[in-house]
């Protein structure tokens, strides 16, 4: 499939290991340098570094974020559906997104990080029970938009983030607007091949969805190749430790403006 889309370049501001003072004036700073978006993530305490080294939670942060800024979409990357009700989820995303003046993006999965399960007293289970929950959520997400009063600015877009070829993906063409994908772009255009299959398997599109990753490395080295395997968002991820630096970020920003001649 070749992808008529322009690329869009994004930054993964990870809420970990800093001041909210500095993450609020990274925001900024990624919005003023030309970031087409800005996620953070859903999660209670530091991936890596210091695991109880400083840490915000997500959707509190978007809705400040949505003040802060004025042009970037925002979002997570990825909500994890099991630290919400569905429909209470649906209604924070409707807020948000006229707080920002329609600038949300809700990207969701169906969780991972144990951690987060144990201390905030939530079930872990097992994965495939997790992905069961997030097929019955995302229905009803969408069902609760419709009687919100007032309604969602705009047909509110759903990224989902993940790789599994029978579950995650099948969500994604029966859902989604977005997928993110991990991996080398070998990795990610089998599954773009999959999601394409899956979308055929119900009559969508699947040019409707938009693919991206993350962006590792340099652009001139890793980009060809991603944007080649159908990527069209490519996300630089940018921890607090030490302070945020958004040179990479700024490097995919100038090829995306070379590619998007």
């Amino acid at each position: 499939m070749t992808d008529p889309r322009p690329v869009r370049i994004g930054l993964q501001l990870q809420p970990q290991h800093a001041d909210y003072a500095e993450i609020r004036r990274t925001v900024a700073a990624a919005e003023e340098a030309g970031a087409d978006v800005v996620f953070n993530w859903d999660h209670f305490f530091p991936l890596y570094g210091e695991p109880d080294g400083k840490h915000f939670e997500c959707w509190t942060m978007l809705g400040a974020w949505a003040e802060a800024t004025s042009r970037v979409e925002i979002g997570a990357l990825v909500t994890c559906n099991s630290y919400r009700n569905p429909e209470l989820l649906a209604d924070m995303a409707r807020t948000v997104d006229h707080i920002s003046d329609g600038r949300l993006i809700l990207g969701i999965g169906s969780g991972w990080f144990r951690r987060d399960y144990d201390e905030y007293g939530y079930e872990f289970g097992t994965a495939g029970g997790r992905l069961n929950d997030l097929g019955a959520a995302l229905p009803r997400i969408r069902s609760r938009w419709e009687k919100l009063n007032p309604a969602p600015t705009r047909d509110i877009p759903v990224l989902i983030g993940g790789g599994g070829e029978k579950k995650t993906l099948r969500y994604t063409a029966e859902h989604a607007t977005i997928w993110h994908g991990f991996g080398d772009a070998e990795t990610v255009a089998h599954k773009c091949s999959v999601l394409d299959g899956h979308c055929r398997d119900i009559g969508r599109d699947p040019a409707e969805i938009e693919r991206s990753s993350a962006a590792e490395g340099s652009p001139d080295e890793a980009g060809p190749a991603l944007y080649d395997a159908g990527v069209r968002l490519f996300t630089v991820g940018q921890d607090g430790a030490g302070g945020y630096d958004l040179a990479r970020l700024k490097d995919w920003i100038a090829w995306r403006d070379d590619r998007n001649r």
